[in-house]
């Protein structure tokens, strides 16, 4: 099935929150609902952490909340890893790595057009986890193939479980590192960078995509086997517009975009309302009709959400689940207004 469109809602996963009920509830709130990340109720629920699981070599500092690498450690511990390599639930999140995601998966949530997952992205991870020397592991090119056959393997223990609760899950990747890729040393350039993208999501099963906040290459990311890409079009949307030729190619594959539209920090989301950000919307999507894109096909393809996550709001989750009311509104708006 794919991933459906119509301007419905959904988010991305990492809150505020330090309630977990209260946070499954502003989850659930929207069309396709997701499990959360929540960092400030515990550390284990840290999206890098969560990823981190049974990974040979990761040094994590409960007490200091760092999370490191040892190569020294990794060659103690690749075997033990390898000998489970075959088994489903050493890839999936453990309840002890993650609480919300279990109690996620305990609900009826057969009705939804669709519920999602995601896992943090072989990119990401390997850019923040840094090993003895302070070097980054994605440029390790002893780790790296692991690492990307690693995460391939939780994405899919996920989403099958995922599956068993809806048929229609699907998966983002969340990449926020993407954005950083192109400034990085040590000879890892976007053709490496692409090349083992593409090995990557040829590991993994479908429906798949990326979910990022930042401004990448979006011919690189857009160019990529994807069924749905997830982005800030609040603070990058006019940038976004200009790629109209690969956003045609990615929507003609049969690809959803998700329009990250409603800002979920405290002094922009105060500067905005229901017009305005209908406004900005109705900016990128002219802009993309005036270059040949269909809107009707666009907005068939096209999910909304909240523009980004947002930790370090002074009045915590609430400005956060105001971003949730006004994009379930906006939906509302937009598809009366379309007819969807």
């Amino acid at each position: 099935m794919p991933i459906p469109g119509n301007l419905l809602t959904t988010a991305m996963a990492v809150m505020p929150h330090t309630d977990v009920d209260r946070a499954l509830e502003t989850a659930l709130s929207l069309d396709i609902p997701f499990w959360l990340q929540l960092p400030l109720y515990s550390y284990t629920e840290d999206m890098y952490v969560q990823a981190s699981e049974h990974f040979p070599g990761i040094v994590l500092d409960m007490e200091k909340r760092t999370l490191r690498f040892s190569m020294e450690k990794f060659i103690a511990e690749f075997e033990e890893a390898m000998a489970h390599f075959e088994e489903p639930d050493y890839f999936d999140i453990s309840e002890a790595y993650s609480v919300v995601y279990h109690r996620f998966l305990e609900l009826d949530l057969s009705d939804r057009p669709a519920i999602r997952g995601q896992l943090e992205g072989p990119i990401s991870f390997g850019l923040n986890v840094v090993d003895q020397d302070d070097r980054p592991i994605l440029f390790d090119d002893t780790v790296r193939p692991f690492m990307l056959e690693f995460m391939a393997r939780r994405i899919n223990v996920q989403l099958a479980r995922l599956k068993e609760r809806n048929p229609n899950a699907f998966m983002f990747v969340d990449e926020p590192g993407l954005q950083f890729l192109f400034n990085a040393m040590a000879g890892y350039g976007d053709v490496a960078a692409h090349a083992d993208m593409e090995g990557f999501f040829a590991m993994v099963d479908r429906p798949r995509g990326v979910h990022l906040c930042g401004n990448p290459d979006w011919d690189f990311l857009l160019s990529l086997d994807l069924d749905i890409l997830s982005l800030d079009v609040y603070s990058n949307g006019e940038v976004f517009a200009n790629y109209a030729p690969s956003i045609r190619r990615f929507l003609d594959r049969g690809a959803t975009l998700v329009w990250g539209i409603a800002p979920t920090n405290f002094e922009p989301f105060e500067r905005e309302n229901l017009k305005s950000l209908e406004a900005r919307l109705d900016e990128i999507w002219s802009a993309l009709g005036k270059k040949g894109i269909d809107r009707d096909f666009l907005l068939s393809r096209s999910l909304l959400s909240p523009a980004t996550c947002c930790l370090v709001n002074p009045d915590r989750e609430k400005t956060v689940e105001k971003a949730f009311l006004v994009i379930k509104e906006l939906s509302r708006r937009l598809r009366e207004r379309f007819g969807l």
